[in-house]
């Protein structure tokens, strides 16, 4: 399995428009963070977690030629933005794009994205996609590659993360579960979000996201949805035990599943 990081960034990324802090004005590329989002190469399958504003963008630096699933985590947009940028896999593949997500996802995907949906709007150049429900709990399955939905709570909205193998990847979170938190042990690698230094309402701050990742024991910890509020990449990085790195876009992680 192969994880690129194709965006580490909050939802107003990095840069923030306007903003000249130290951290926006920084020339390191990995001070420069597109919204967050994953890539996962597994099994001969080319799959996307999050399709957020930056989707375009994120494709087109990875140089993905082939899309064969989209999981959501959930609907804010940040998250769901780029589902119109499906549309060159579909013309490519000559077949929808599958897409994973649970009813409150797709009830927000049909509204923001009508056209998609409604018979009056349907014409060649719109994106095709066919929808797979996912559930808390319920295991589903991309061919043979089990997919494990995990949620969290970003404040009091229910987002999904996922876990594939020993492999997990958890963003927009604030509080989990313990029957939650047992389905994140043994973990190989753990991406978990980490927004900033100070306290948030729906996200970890990096004390809560070391002390999680402390009792979860992976064995190696990544950082991410990460703002301008955190500090300086190289900066933060000296400061953190060695199995742990804030995530930077383009990352990429080999796993042996």
């Amino acid at each position: 399995m192969i994880v690129t990081i194709t965006g580490s960034g909050t939802s107003q990324g990095v840069p923030v428009i306007g903003c000249e802090c130290k951290v926006c004005k920084s020339e390191n590329y990995k001070d420069k963070r597109l919204r967050s989002s994953i890539h996962i190469y597994y099994k001969g399958k080319s799959i996307v977690i999050d399709t957020g504003p930056d989707f375009r963008q994120q494709m087109l630096n990875l140089k993905v030629k082939s899309l064969d699933a989209v999981l959501f985590t959930h609907e804010h947009k940040d998250h769901v933005a780029g589902l119109d940028d499906v549309r060159p896999f579909n013309f490519s593949q000559k077949k929808p794009i599958d897409i994973y997500c649970n009813d409150q996802v797709f009830k927000a995907l049909k509204r923001e994205f009508h056209y998609i949906f409604d018979p009056k709007f349907q014409y060649p150049g719109i994106p095709k996609i066919k929808r797979f429900k996912l559930d808390k709990g319920i295991d589903t399955y991309i061919e043979d590659i089990k997919i494990e939905p995990i949620e969290v709570m970003h404040y009091k909205l229910p987002v999904l993360g996922f876990k594939i193998g020993k492999f997990a990847y958890i963003t927009d979170a604030k509080t989990i579960s313990e029957s939650e938190k047992n389905k994140l042990k043994k973990l190989d690698v753990l991406i978990i979000n980490s927004l900033r230094i100070k306290e948030h309402l729906s996200h970890f701050n990096l004390e809560e996201a070391l002390s999680l990742i402390n009792e979860l024991k992976p064995k190696e910890a990544i950082l991410t949805h990460i703002s301008h509020f955190m500090g300086l990449h190289d900066e933060v990085q000296k400061k953190l035990p060695k199995n742990i790195s804030l995530a930077f876009d383009g990352q990429k992680i080999n796993l042996s599943q």
